[in-house]
């Protein structure tokens, strides 16, 4: 698909022209919050539009036969990407659809426990809350206290809230409020002496850390492509171990369930197909990964985890910050302690005056922004948010 050649990225310079040009974002914005819903390069939009394209050629041929034969291919990339077999994933439009499913899947009764941290994505406690109301499980998010030091540290302190009633261990691969990057292969690992149920959030894993879904062995997983992978907007993918997929419904059911032709798999006829809509962002994800290998990505990666953490330190130094964790529990982003008055009103107030996109937010009895280093950032990036929030500090 690409016309470049491999070696002209192999020496690329973060945040240089040549690779901000590979992206559609308004130059005009300082963007530090790729984590949010990630940014689409050009070159695999056009592959989104070529989909989109074949689709309203023939629709029909399109919808009602090519297309589960693309979605095959399409899984075959992805599971090959994130190490599992292609039979046991499929795509969701985002992680909190995926995980929703699992949820409503699953076999609760009153007094069942499903131990959590205090450091989850919001939709997920709701959806956790609106589920323990209706069959009477109780949610615990189980305190993580920061700073975070060691691995150690962390499985000692989750350890705590594992009891005889635990029946489920839910668990951000990297979390969104504190952009911690949690052992999850380890509780997996107990989890599974203990016969707890393991289902992992990692929809900031993929491309962020080399994903092995397959030696982290959870029972369910879901991931968004939409973020790191940088793939179009609205594709995600939810892996069951194939011991739980015969427990799987679907939310929608539609012509797979009791299917008139029923494929090798129930787990794909079931959630392929749950009513018509258009699949085609799914079908770039082959295409998206040729994008992240032929611009050497894993390097990108690497560059920009030492940006984040050179990044976390600076700013933590400049206001004299105590950061939340060591530095092993980074990836591409930091979550910095700052003091807020109003989050979100601050937030919109910094954007409109400084144009530099980055989340300010409430979680626990503290206030943090999150800052995201993705290949089109680069220092100039942080000198400017470092004079802004100055700047914003002595005006507030």
């Amino acid at each position: 698909m690409w016309n470049e050649k491999t070696s002209d990225f192999k020496n690329m310079e973060l945040g240089s022209d040549s690779v901000k040009s590979l992206f559609m974002l308004d130059p005009n914005i300082t963007h530090l919050n790729h984590g949010s819903f990630g940014a689409c390069p050009r070159l695999i939009f056009n592959s989104l539009v070529k989909w989109q394209e074949l689709l309203e050629r023939e629709p029909v041929k399109h919808l009602a036969f090519d297309v589960f034969g693309y979605l095959e291919k399409s899984r075959e990339s992805l599971s090959s990407y994130v190490k599992c077999h292609k039979d046991d994933i499929v795509f969701f439009p985002n992680p909190s659809t995926a995980l929703n499913t699992v949820l409503r899947s699953l076999d609760l009764n009153k007094g069942d426990e499903i131990l959590t941290t205090n450091h989850e994505y919001g939709a997920m406690d709701r959806a956790w809350k609106f589920l323990c109301n209706k069959t009477g499980s109780v949610y615990i998010n189980q305190d993580i206290p920061l700073p975070l030091l060691s691995k150690d540290h962390f499985i000692h302190e989750f350890k705590k809230g594992i009891s005889a009633r635990t029946k489920v261990i839910f668990l951000s691969h990297i979390t969104s409020p504190t952009a911690l990057v949690f052992p999850v292969k380890e509780i997996c690992d107990i989890a599974r002496e203990k016969n707890i149920i393991t289902i992992i959030d990692g929809a900031h894993a993929p491309a962020q850390l080399d994903l092995d879904i397959s030696d982290i062995n959870p029972d369910f997983y879901s991931g968004a492509c939409h973020k790191w992978m940088c793939s179009p907007k609205g594709v995600a993918f939810l892996y069951v171990n194939k011991n739980f997929q015969h427990k799987i419904e679907p939310l929608v059911v539609s012509w797979g369930y009791e299917a008139e032709n029923p494929g090798h798999s129930q787990f794909l006829d079931y959630l392929q197909w749950q009513g018509t809509y258009d699949m085609s962002a799914y079908l770039t994800v082959p295409d998206t990964i040729d994008f992240l290998n032929k611009h050497n990505w894993d390097n990108i990666t690497k560059q920009c985890h030492e940006l984040n953490v050179w990044a976390r330190d600076r700013i933590s130094a400049e206001f004299d910050i105590e950061p939340i964790c060591n530095s092993m529990f980074l990836g591409q982003m930091s979550s910095i302690e700052f003091p807020f008055s109003e989050p979100l009103k601050n937030q919109i107030e910094f954007y409109n005056k400084y144009k530099i996109q980055i989340p300010f937010w409430k979680w626990n009895d503290k206030t943090l922004f999150r800052i995201s280093m993705q290949a089109y950032n680069n220092k100039q990036d942080v000198y400017r948010l470092i004079d802004a929030l100055k700047n914003y500090q002595s005006n507030s």
